[in-house]
């Protein structure tokens, strides 16, 4: 399972487990290796770690240097992404699970990249409405804070806000609820994939990089005191 933390990687990863066709037997996550932190969304990789640990499934990580938006970068994910995906094949993984939803650019390229070393891509929620989504997600008990957001689409200080019916509500028009076209990224920290062991977590500093403002989630001294 492609995993980003988030809450759509949540729900697809309920969706496969719960589903005949394949067993899951790992996540992957990769990272930004200058701040050991969760790429794009921010989240600091301990709480990465028990994710994985509350899950129950071994957890990968690949660290790259910088951004995305890097070509050099971009070319250092794929060819990591490459040696990492020949080597659960020869590990008898055939198939690769992924929270997107309605990027078919994103879907295209990833079904080429593993088609080139014998794999397929699952996307259990895709072209699933993006509201209803958002509706089920909260319905079936999942808890998630928005980790980080895209500045130019939605003010700062939703960054750390819980993901639930009120801030669906507050959201300005234009704003996929499922945060589709980029506006934020999300820690999920609450569901039935955690066999009833959520991780509290508490909002730190709020801090801004370039157009995102970034919430440092951080775990709740409640948990901390109980580890």
């Amino acid at each position: 399972m492609c995993w980003s933390g988030g809450k759509d990687s949540g729900l697809a990863l309920d969706a496969l487990q719960h589903g005949p066709a394949y067993e899951v037997v790992g996540l992957l996550t990769t990272l930004s290796r200058e701040f050991d932190r969760i790429s794009h969304h921010g989240v600091r990789s301990e709480l990465l770690d028990l994710q994985a640990q509350h899950i129950g499934l071994p957890l990968t990580k690949i660290h790259l240097d910088t951004t995305l938006a890097d070509c050099t970068t971009m070319d250092q994910y794929e060819t990591l992404m490459a040696h990492t995906m020949r080597d659960f094949y020869d590990r008898g993984v055939r198939a690769v699970g992924f929270g997107d939803i309605n990027l078919r650019d994103l879907r295209d390229y990833r079904e080429k990249r593993l088609d080139e070393v014998g794999m397929i891509g699952v996307f259990p929620l895709w072209e699933r409405d993006t509201t209803e989504l958002a509706h089920d997600f909260i319905q079936r008990g999942f808890g998630t804070r928005l980790s980080s957001i895209d500045a130019t689409k939605l003010d700062p200080s939703f960054a750390g806000r819980l993901y639930d019916r009120k801030l669906l509500d507050d959201f300005p028009h234009g704003v996929d609820p499922c945060g589709e076209n980029g506006e934020f990224h999300s820690f999920c920290f609450d569901g039935p994939i955690y066999g009833g062991r959520s991780i509290p977590v508490e909002v730190g500093d709020i801090l801004d990089r370039d157009t995102r403002t970034f919430a440092d989630l951080l775990l709740a001294e409640e948990a901390a005191c109980g580890a």
